[in-house]
């Protein structure tokens, strides 16, 4: 080939071997309507939609394996830990699609899109209707949440060794700044997916929406990058595979997210039985009421926890607030207890001319106000002019209270097993809440069920005396069913402790 080139002459030559003449060579992928710089940002805004969905669908099956199974952190740390270990699978099997990188990467987002999108009503439609809420371990959505993080974070890791093919195909760039430029886009695209989730998706959507309508946004994404930047990498069959593909996809979505309501309000009466009136996201937690009406009794979830049982709630209240009012009583003070029902019991004592509630879910205030049922189970306390509310995080609220003011102090928060209240437990809080009372104050702390949870009872008893109190435990058996430490379906068939720790 050599000496035929020879022989004809230098105007046989390409235009490269000219002398004073340069030729740029077209990179596999580049289009002459998308000039370098277009192609690249495009890629990098790709980059940076699908790094914000890949994060909304890390949150969304850590959101729903706290709720669902309990012990945030636990669940966070398996979660995460799993996908981050998929992630690096993901991101060595891609090497073998880099020849057939555009191809790749839209499938890739094809099949992400649809796992992603639907892994939150998946993982609550096998909670409700299987019942598995066990441990980490146990057969039941735990399982399925582990299934579900592998997946997805194989998909995800796939991504970035397919990507930096694609910048590479486009733009002329050294590795080095090639990683920079993906990353810097991968992180910021995490960042505002990160934002979005409780900002925006959460309260605005809803976790089951949320989660379909972000599978919708990357399937988009992907498929118009590969279509619309990449098509004349792709042969015809493989664009019209991937063109139908990725409006299947969408159309499941779209189909699921019509269904959402529905779908959640069957899976609602699954898990906490056939009475669910009200299911309400406030800015804090789900707020769940069963039964209430028509002389069936309430039962009151918090962020999937049975925290009011209408059949036995009574003997609780009057537990944590009648022995703590034996003495003086004109002041008292209540951390949490939001529902109105300790408010109940202290505002049956003569005596008392002022109640503080401090509670951070605003809007189970307004339930424990307007809702025919919690508002009669609680005798409208919120109506009393003794009662005050303050909305706020109460060991944020006790740093600023005077000093000496409240003859008695309610703790009636969270149970102590849940992970995200055990400051409310802590050496600090109860520091804090002893320098409120008067000098012959009482504090009386729900501290969880003895027989189940022996260990964590004695725990805060023995905090509490670290903080300066004597105290005196004792416990109340319960009738009929404790209140769950940990998310449990309706009242009726929980299996939840039958005791209560004060």
């Amino acid at each position: 080939a050599q000496e035929d080139r020879t022989r004809r002459g230098p105007a046989a030559q390409p235009r490269s071997a000219v002398p004073g003449r340069a030729v740029r060579r077209r990179r596999p992928g580049l289009r002459a309507d998308h000039p370098g710089g277009a192609g690249g940002f495009l890629v990098l805004a790709c980059v940076f939609v699908c790094a914000a969905c890949g994060l909304v669908y890390e949150l969304e099956l850590v959101a729903f394996a706290s709720y669902l199974i309990g012990d945030s952190v636990t669940q966070a740390s398996v979660v995460l830990s799993v996908m981050v270990f998929a992630m690096g699978i993901g991101s060595l099997a891609a090497k073998r699609l880099r020849w057939h990188a555009a191809v790749g990467f839209g499938a890739i987002e094809t099949a992400l899109a649809l796992v992603g999108g639907c892994s939150a009503m998946a993982v609550y439609a096998v909670f409700a209707w299987t019942g598995g809420w066990g441990g980490i371990w146990a057969d039941g959505p735990c399982c399925l949440l582990v299934g579900f993080s592998l997946a997805i974070g194989l998909l995800v890791g796939a991504e970035v060794p397919l990507l930096m093919e694609l910048i590479q195909r486009i733009r002329r760039q050294d590795a080095g700044g090639a990683v920079a430029d993906l990353f810097a886009a991968d992180y910021v695209g995490a960042l505002v997916g990160g934002l979005a989730f409780p900002f925006l998706l959460l309260p605005f959507l809803g976790q089951l929406t949320g989660a379909l309508l972000t599978g919708s946004v990357n399937v988009v994404a992907g498929s118009a990058l590969v279509l619309g930047l990449f098509r004349r990498d792709l042969t015809r069959r493989a664009r019209w595979t991937l063109l139908v593909a990725g409006l299947v996809v969408l159309g499941v979505l779209a189909s699921a997210a019509v269904l959402a309501g529905d779908f959640e309000a069957a899976a609602r009466r699954a898990v906490y039985g056939p009475d669910v009136r009200v299911a309400a996201q406030t800015d804090v937690q789900e707020v769940v009421l069963a039964g209430g009406t028509d002389g069936k009794p309430l039962d009151l979830f918090l962020g999937g926890r049975l925290r009011v049982g209408g059949r036995d709630e009574r003997r609780y209240h009057e537990a944590l607030v009648r022995p703590a009012l034996s003495g003086p009583h004109r002041r008292v003070l209540i951390l949490g207890g939001g529902d109105g029902l300790a408010a109940r019991e202290v505002l049956r004592h003569s005596g008392v001319s002022r109640v503080d509630v401090v509670e951070l879910d605003a809007g189970l205030v307004r339930l424990a106000r307007h809702d025919p049922g919690l508002s009669s189970l609680n005798a409208h306390a919120y109506d009393d002019p003794r009662v005050h509310v303050t909305t706020a995080d109460a060991l944020s609220w006790l740093r600023r209270a005077p000093a000496g003011r409240y003859d008695v102090v309610l703790a009636d928060l969270p149970d102590p097993g849940i992970t995200a209240s055990t400051k409310l437990y802590s050496q600090e809080f109860y520091g804090l809440t002893r320098r409120v009372l008067t000098p012959h104050g009482r504090l009386a702390v729900h501290a969880g069920p003895v027989s189940a949870r022996p260990r964590v009872f004695w725990t805060v008893e023995a905090t509490l005396r670290a903080a300066g109190f004597s105290t005196t435990p004792y416990r109340v058996l319960s009738h009929d069913t404790g209140f769950a430490a940990g998310p449990g379906r309706s009242a009726g068939t929980s299996r939840t402790p039958r005791d209560w720790g004060v």
